[in-house]
């Protein structure tokens, strides 16, 4: 009950602001007859959003599939790579400068190469998720890496721990935070950088979707394409913020059955 009661007290400012906004902007429009082109209200944004929701459901589930696939591949290929880069030395002292170079390729350039290299199929948008994830992933894992405690360090190679076991029992579990940490920077870079690839070549998508909005001047519905997007990035963080609390509990109950 106290928990349920803390978490209705800390959304409940942030709600009262959005729906005093919502409000503001339905009389703003109202009031200075702001033309549907420019500044759709509220309440035709909702019209639209009902007339195109079968649409919508469809472009909407395209983009996500294309999210979660690019997304799981991507912080894989992150979580593998900063633990390769933790355990050989040599490999991060040559490839981490170069990594570091891959983050300063626009995004535009990148998907136009993906594009004359694999053609406009699925192939050239889960790439270029996948180099969007895997960098701040891979980042945030051998920060974690190396922050473990130096005294439990000494400790374990005292009584004669390998490299693997300082690995699996002290280095990875203790990087588990600032592995979610890049998780939800990925997720979030990851809807966007969705929405990006598909208003290139693709023929559905949420980024097909607002593509085909803008060219036809319907404001109304490139505001529901935002709002869409804004949601499903919401429900991704909101998955892994679900997954961290899991983790820390099952941590804590870990622990505390191995002190018994």
């Amino acid at each position: 009950m106290g928990n349920r009661w803390f978490s209705l007290r800390k959304a409940g400012p942030p709600a009262a602001v959005l729906a005093s906004l919502i409000v503001i902007w339905q009389a703003a429009v109202m009031l200075f007859g702001i033309e549907d082109y420019v500044l759709p209200s509220p309440l035709d944004i909702a019209k639209e959003f009902v007339s195109v929701a079968p649409r919508l459901f469809e472009h909407a589930s395209a983009t996500l599939g294309i999210t979660l696939l690019g997304f799981a591949a991507g912080s894989a290929a992150g979580m593998l790579l900063a633990a390769l880069l933790h355990l050989v030395p040599w490999v991060k002292a040559g490839f981490y400068p170069l990594l570091v170079l891959t983050q300063n390729v626009p995004v535009f350039v990148l998907i136009n190469l993906f594009v004359i290299w694999f053609g406009f199929g699925m192939m050239p948008r889960v790439l270029l998720l996948m180099l969007v994830c895997f960098f701040p992933v891979a980042v945030a894992m051998l920060t974690g890496l190396t922050q473990a405690d130096p005294k439990l360090v000494n400790y374990m190679k005292m009584i004669g721990a390998t490299k693997r076991q300082l690995f699996w029992r002290l280095e990875l579990p203790g990087s588990i935070s600032y592995l979610f940490s890049g998780l939800k920077i990925a997720a979030s870079y990851s809807v966007i950088s969705a929405i990006y690839a598909e208003s290139n070549g693709a023929d559905k998508g949420l980024g097909k979707f607002i593509q085909l909005a803008s060219n036809g001047w319907q404001t109304s519905r490139l505001f529901v394409g935002i709002v869409t997007i804004i949601t499903i990035s919401l429900l991704l963080f909101g998955a892994i913020t679900i997954a961290e609390k899991l983790s820390v509990r099952w941590r804590v109950r870990s622990d505390e059955e191995a002190g018994r």
